[in-house]
């Protein structure tokens, strides 16, 4: 199984092919990916373990256990821990490219590219 080490969390890829990819992604307390979209592939987050503040196209909604959060293919999106405990989430991507390289970053915490 992949893994990866995040400044933000972790993430573990459950399955991986040609179609769609799974990821079990851990965002620790005050953690937040970078503001991005992507050009190959959208996303559908289920939340499954605390409580997530998502910026989808600069709108903030709060989602909680078992809300899905609809990521379409260009669209502009975060997610934000706000919480004292780990967020977890369940991501499937489908598109027809799944890589990390897909990803446009706008703003980022973390200073990357």
């Amino acid at each position: 199984m992949e893994h990866a080490i995040r400044p933000w969390g972790e993430y573990f890829v459950l399955e991986n092919n040609l179609k769609y990819k799974v990821k079990r992604i851990v965002v620790k307390p005050g953690g937040r990916l970078s503001y991005q979209y992507h050009y190959h592939r959208s996303e559908v987050w289920t939340i499954v373990s605390g409580e997530a503040l998502i910026t989808l196209n600069g709108i903030e909604k709060i989602y909680k256990i078992g809300e899905v959060a609809i990521i379409p293919l260009k669209a502009k999106h975060r997610i934000h821990n706000l919480g004292s405990e780990d967020l977890v989430f369940i991501e499937v991507q489908w598109g027809n490219s799944f890589e990390e390289d897909d990803i446009v970053r706008i703003e980022d915490d973390y200073d990357r590219a």
